[in-house]
């Protein structure tokens, strides 16, 4: 990201928010954590951010970002990559091991709930093997989630991890 323009990525759509240009925070003390640090490019961003959060009174705070001579004179290099952002609010972890040698393989599905679903939805009964293909495709689709979050330097699988 050296070359790149940007100091941030919008935390909501990805785009990028470039080295001193006004953006947006929210005014809520939690969004604004440090390891959080919820930035957005328009309010029209923040605004996608508040039902997410489930955020009672909040606003989008007007802030500049800083010029690239500020960030690299408060974020010397260590080494490379230092000034990447995104590395830098990425948790200090063992990359993640996603085998399924050792995970159970339990159903996920509650059996009693889709089967109920089925049939007032088309009056179909439903064979009990389809719950464990739905658990399989639940799990694939709960692992895209998951990789998605860590992408993001998160810990907490959110509904936009689910694209």
């Amino acid at each position: 990201m050296e070359t790149s323009s940007a100091w941030a990525s919008c935390s909501s759509c990805k785009g990028d928010i470039d080295f001193d240009q006004l953006h947006y925070v929210c005014s809520v003390s939690t969004c604004n954590r440090k390891g959080t640090d919820f930035r957005f490019c328009s309010v029209e961003c923040w605004d996608v951010h508040v039902p997410t959060m489930r955020h009672r009174d909040a606003s989008a705070e007007a802030q500049r970002s800083p010029t690239r001579e500020q960030w690299e004179r408060e974020n010397p290099p260590d080494d490379e990559g230092a000034n990447d952002v995104a590395a830098e609010n990425r948790p200090a972890s063992a990359p993640l091991d996603l085998r399924d040698a050792d995970l159970p393989r339990d159903i996920l599905i509650v059996v009693s709930k889709l089967k109920a679903y089925v049939r007032a939805r088309s009056g179909m009964n439903t064979s009990d093997s389809v719950m464990a293909v739905l658990s399989d495709r639940l799990r694939r689709l709960c692992d895209e989630g998951i990789r998605c979050a860590a992408a993001d330097g998160r810990k907490t699988l959110m509904d936009r991890d689910f694209r």
